[in-house]
């Protein structure tokens, strides 16, 4: 584990203004996801008749995850510096093909690497929307380097355009219309919020939608979730300072990045109160109850959020209703039924 930081000129700082603007490009495309109320969650947390649960589900995306946000926020602000040239960018899978979709609608050739055991759906996917795929060693990434490597390899062999997947000022942008549409929704039936839960991994989801969150809602305890064996999140917040983990282990493969984002770490530290873990088994456990309660096949960094509430490593107390990001639903059938039944 160690410690990294940055010069403060080298950040650009984002605000609800460029989420607000990044909404226009986002909805150009694609439809708000929706906020579905778990009445479920609701008695299971035993939450008096005033109080009310919500799931936003980026499942529902074309992507099949929240990623596509950032994605076309990210392709819609750089077309002009693409030009002719292609986009290249590292992704455990999500962002894979959310900037595949971004590059099959504004036609742009799109190179992805992706780590050798990403789930065959998220190569379906990445696939599907036209791009191109290389993989690396994931097991030995954290001695060889080899993803960045590779990356800034073909960013330099075919002229391309370099894409960050989470640690990018529109990257951020575009996510955080997701939050946007939280609040709209919420204040258009009078309600308030208490707790807002988020995925933390490499922090471009929870930073944009903290913006949008502490703007609609200032009494908001804003909480990030991540797996026990990869907290850089809460041990950067317990220091003070980015905190990068050299061999993030967990069943939830979209949230191992090995620290959050320079772009993000200043949006995080301002707004987001605390990060709370939550082990593997349980977040198992949360999949299966998603699923037997909902219907929902949701990939292990989806459920993690709610495994947080079920366990009890968030207990909301107070008044408000409470909100819980279902990140993605990108799980292969043969793995989830084997966390499932685990």
């Amino acid at each position: 584990m160690s410690t990294t930081t940055a010069a403060a000129d080298s950040v650009a700082l984002v605000d609800i203004g460029h989420v607000r603007a990044a909404a226009d490009v986002i909805h150009r495309h694609i439809s708000p996801a929706p906020l579905i109320r778990s009445y479920a969650l609701e008695k299971e947390l035993g939450l008096p008749a005033s109080r009310r649960v919500w799931l936003k589900d980026y499942g529902w995306t074309p992507v099949g995850s929240f990623k596509l946000m950032g994605a076309l926020a990210w392709m819609d602000a750089n077309l002009e510096r693409i030009g002719a040239r292609p986009v290249a960018a590292h992704s455990s899978g999500n962002f894979a093909s959310g900037i595949s979709f971004a590059g099959s609608r504004y036609q742009k050739r799109v190179i992805i690497v992706m780590p050798d055991t990403a789930p065959q759906v998220k190569f379906e996917l990445t696939r599907s929307f036209g791009a191109e795929i290389r993989t690396y060693n994931i097991a030995r990434d954290h001695e060889t380097g080899e993803r960045d490597r590779l990356t800034r390899e073909i960013a330099e062999r075919e002229n391309a355009v370099q894409a960050s997947p989470y640690d990018d000022p529109h990257v951020i942008a575009g996510n955080g219309v997701g939050g946007l549409e939280i609040v709209e929704a919420l204040r258009a039936e009078g309600r308030t919020v208490s707790h807002f839960l988020c995925q933390v991994s490499g922090g471009g989801l929870m930073a944009g939608h903290a913006l949008a969150i502490a703007d609609g809602y200032p009494a908001a305890e804003i909480i990030g979730v991540e797996p026990t064996g990869a907290d850089d999140f809460r041990r950067s917040l317990a220091t003070g300072e980015r905190v990068r983990l050299e061999h993030p282990k967990s069943i939830c493969d979209g949230l191992l990045s090995y620290d959050v984002g320079l772009h993000n770490w200043p949006i995080l530290r301002k707004h987001v109160r605390a990060s709370v873990v939550v082990p593997d088994d349980v977040t198992r456990q949360a999949m299966k109850w998603i699923y037997e309660k909902h219907g929902l096949r949701t990939e292990p960094s989806g459920a993690i959020t709610t495994a947080a509430l079920l366990s009890g490593a968030v207990r909301p107390a107070g008044d408000g209703d409470v909100v819980v990001v279902l990140s993605g639903r990108n799980a292969d059938e043969q793995a989830f039924a084997d966390w499932k039944n685990c």
